[in-house]
């Protein structure tokens, strides 16, 4: 979900993209650009297109107007689609209506002093709205007009976030970052939970509601599954090897039946620190693992993007090898209930997690589909042993400990087989280093590796339709893809724009052991012959983007896709990032409509409908930052005192924040 430059003077969000630069995955494992070469011909591709030229589409309509057997064309978008662009502020369709529901710094509960940014404390942040708000869901206390909202806080950005740190500080020295910078980062990290309500036509949060509350990068939590109370996830703090801190780098997550909120740690390398440094200056990240050495380096830790371990030993390898084992999964957590305690689920695996999308299988198993969000990296789904059971929560909420994770293998005849992950088969044995099922689930990236999983092109959210049995995966780009790893039916060997791929279970059985896969739309500008674009034909030159990233559906079943360009934006597309209607079934499969776009520097992550398709909550993360200094009317890096643009509040004694906002029709009524 970040997309930063390689270049050691970097953000956490810049970081990231950095890391992906470097493949991690066996090499020899296919990627998903090979397969759909074999997949479709060259013949394949063009049968029935409207030809090559400079302002049609490259491939052509007998692609696109296929769809799964038995699937019902959902009702028809209906709204004026939105003009692309990118300037300081957000844009929305006409005749729609947006509120700045809350901010990064806001109060969560009565009695707080208005925000002020120059004179932030952890104290402070930990009842306040966290930053980089990604995403969240909608638990429903009355209907469509009141319930609890889950938003997760991915990470922060303290160029912008404080006074005095300047434009992109230097990740490999910190000089600037106090120990009361991380205090305050810690706490704006995590999950915040609070109800909010319909009042006269507008979303309020309600600062006295019992539900409201703040997870952190330091909150009490426990695990359970196959790794919970391993001698890898022991720490000198916690012997027991069952008492965690913290969640971080949230990103995206899923919604279960029985009322709790699922969210992904994804990318918890970068938290881990080391005070060794190589003689180019860089810090170091290798040789600290020991024996666990080749599971540091497959998931690149240390990668020192923040100075957390500075100032706490947990974060630093040299001090503690076994913490960073404690991140990468997914942790449960119950809206409604207070003093729960955050439940780490190690049964489905440690990786970069990219979302916990779940289905309820017609054998009543609730099956979790994620993506490992980095290039060339798997997509994996999890099958529960046990069965859903409606009204019983606490026998539901033990669903998650004990079941099956398979990694996706996608073949070249339209098939998908999942390969069980499971200690003593195949090579999953000790002469390849696994000793029991938790060194599976702790390394489940390796063991993915030596199945020969695809390699896919950075799998961010995977989303099951609620109902007919279809996948969508959202392959975000991968420029590191090689030529020589596509052939002319898949003619992008740096896949900067990404693509979407859908794979339809047999009969809408999710625990089937194999799918068949097709390919939705391949993004960029149809326009350009060279990029390689399958839209449909009727795409229009504001309707088609870029980086698919989080995907959701509206109360009729419809798709929506919102996109995070990183940096890359001005030099691609010169689009800012939006949330754009996708058609997916008959004459409108692979049709895209523009209805919201970011402000400047910004992404559009986290989004979610209520139950009567009425409001959309939208969130936007990292206002200013993403590719500003190339974006001609500002020219630099942003920075507290001098940003790209203030929004929301576009106030000189505002730094942009990070926001949520709800969107709705003026005339009332369902959205599009």
């Amino acid at each position: 979900m970040t997309h930063p430059d390689d270049d050691g003077f970097s953000c956490t969000a810049e970081a990231a993209e950095a890391f992906d630069d470097i493949p991690r995955s066996g090499p020899a494992n296919d990627t998903i650009g090979a397969v759909i070469a074999r997949r479709f011909s060259r013949r394949e591709m063009l049968k029935g297109s409207l030809g090559v030229t400079a302002t049609t589409l490259l491939f052509g309509g007998a692609a696109l107007t296929a769809r799964p057997a038995g699937a019902a064309e959902a009702r028809p978008f209906d709204f004026a689609e939105l003009k692309a662009g990118v300037d300081e502020t957000h844009h929305v369709a006409e005749g729609y209506s947006v509120n700045v529901m809350i901010r990064w710094g806001d109060a969560l509960f009565p009695g707080m002093a208005p925000f002020d940014p120059n004179r932030q404390t952890a104290e402070e942040q930990v009842r306040r709205f966290g930053y980089n708000n990604d995403y969240m869901a909608y638990f429903p206390l009355d209907g469509s007009a009141r319930g609890v909202l889950c938003i997760n806080h991915e990470y922060v950005n303290p160029e912008v976030m404080f006074a005095g740190i300047g434009g992109r500080p230097d990740r490999n020295h910190f000089a600037k970052i106090t120990r009361e910078h991380v205090e305050v980062e810690i706490a704006a990290h995590g999950v915040s939970v609070f109800e909010v309500a319909l009042r006269d036509g507008t979303w309020r949060p309600v600062l006295d509601s019992r539900f409201n509350r703040r997870i952190t990068a330091a909150t009490e939590m426990t695990v359970d599954g196959p790794a919970a109370a391993h001698a890898r996830l022991k720490t000198a703090a916690d012997p027991t090897g069952l008492k965690l801190w913290g969640t971080l780098n949230n990103c995206a997550g899923g919604q279960t039946p029985w009322g709790t909120y699922l969210t992904g740690e994804e990318n918890f390398h970068g938290y881990f620190w080391t005070d060794k440094v190589g003689e180019n200056g860089r810090r170091l990240n290798r040789g600290f693992g020991g024996p666990q050495q080749k599971s540091y380096e497959r998931y690149g830790v240390p990668s020192n993007w923040v100075s957390w371990g500075r100032h706490h030993e947990r974060f630093n390898v040299e001090k503690e090898e076994n913490e960073c084992n404690r991140f990468g999964w997914i942790v449960e957590i119950d809206p409604l209930d207070p003093q729960s305690r955050p439940v780490k689920h190690t049964a489905l695996g440690r990786c970069s997690h990219e979302g916990a999308e779940m289905v309820v299988n017609g054998d009543g198993r609730v099956v979790i589909y994620t993506g490992d969000d980095a290039r060339f990296e798997y997509v994996y789904r999890f099958v529960s042993s046990g069965t859903y059971r409606p009204g019983d929560k606490a026998h539901n909420m033990r669903l998650l400990s004990e079941g099956m994770l398979s990694v996706a293998r996608f073949d070249g005849d339209g098939t998908v087989s999942w390969l069980p992950l499971v200690f003593g088969t195949g090579p999953l044995t000790p002469e390849n280093g696994f000793h029991s099922q938790a060194d599976v689930m702790i390394d489940t990236r390796l063991a993915a590796d030596l199945l020969k999983a695809t390699r896919m092109d950075r799998p961010e959210d995977v989303q099951p339709h609620p109902s007919n049995g279809t996948v969508y995966i959202m392959l975000t780009n991968n420029d590191r893809r090689k030529p020589e790893e596509v052939d002319k039916a898949n003619p992008r060997a740096q896949n900067a724009f990404g693509h979407i791929v859908d794979m339809r279970a047999p009969d809408s059985d999710h625990t089937a052991d194999k799918f068949t896969w097709d390919v939705l739309v391949k993004c960029g500008d149809p326009a350009i012959a060279s990029v390689g674009a399958l839209w449909n034909p009727a795409t229009s030159a504001d309707g088609w983007f870029a980086a698919p990233d989080n995907c959701t559906f509206d109360a009729d079943g419809r798709l929506w896709i919102s996109t995070d360009q990183g940096s890359a934006w001005s030099k691609g597309t010169n689009k800012a990032d939006g949330f754009y209607a996708l058609g997916t079934e008959g004459a409108t499969r692979g049709l895209p409509r523009l209805f919201f776009r970011a402000p400047v520097g910004a992404e559009v992550c986290g989004t979610c409908f209520t139950p009567d398709g009425e409001t959309l909550f939208l969130a936007v993360q990292h206002p200013a930052t993403d590719g500003v200094r190339d974006w001609k009317q500002f020219g630099k890096e942003s920075s507290f005192e001098d940003p790209a643009t203030r929004w929301p509040d576009f106030d000189p004694a505002m730094p942009p924040r990070p926001s949520v906002v709800a969107i709705r029709r003026k005339d009332g009524g369902r959205i599009a």
